[in-house]
């Protein structure tokens, strides 16, 4: 299991309470689409979880700071299921915690 967070730090229950990951699906054009993921906990890397992605899903992304919406991550390509998996897996959110739009 890898590590995602800060040092060794454990998720409390009061920090997961509220918190729900969004996974949204864009078409870009005819034959491209790019998988938004957004809402996740702020005690999180997010330049290693996009790394992981990259790695995993043999895909390109990017991490965009939005005032409104807070920490987002874009991966080229629709990985709604395999990130929702990839984020059960790791222990980052249960199923409940996770919404998966457009399905």
């Amino acid at each position: 299991m890898v590590n995602f967070g800060g040092e060794d730090e454990k998720f409390g229950e009061s920090k997961r309470e509220n918190n729900v990951i969004h996974l949204h699906y864009q078409q870009r054009t005819t034959r491209k689409c790019i998988t938004i993921i957004q809402g996740l906990p702020d005690d999180l890397d997010d330049k290693k979880l996009l790394r992981a992605f990259k790695k995993m899903f043999h895909c390109n992304g990017t991490v965009v700071e939005d005032e409104e919406k807070g920490l987002i991550i874009q991966l080229q390509g629709d990985f709604r299921k395999d990130v929702a998996l990839f984020f059960i897996e790791e222990g980052i959110a249960t199923k409940e915690e996770i919404k998966i739009h457009g399905i």
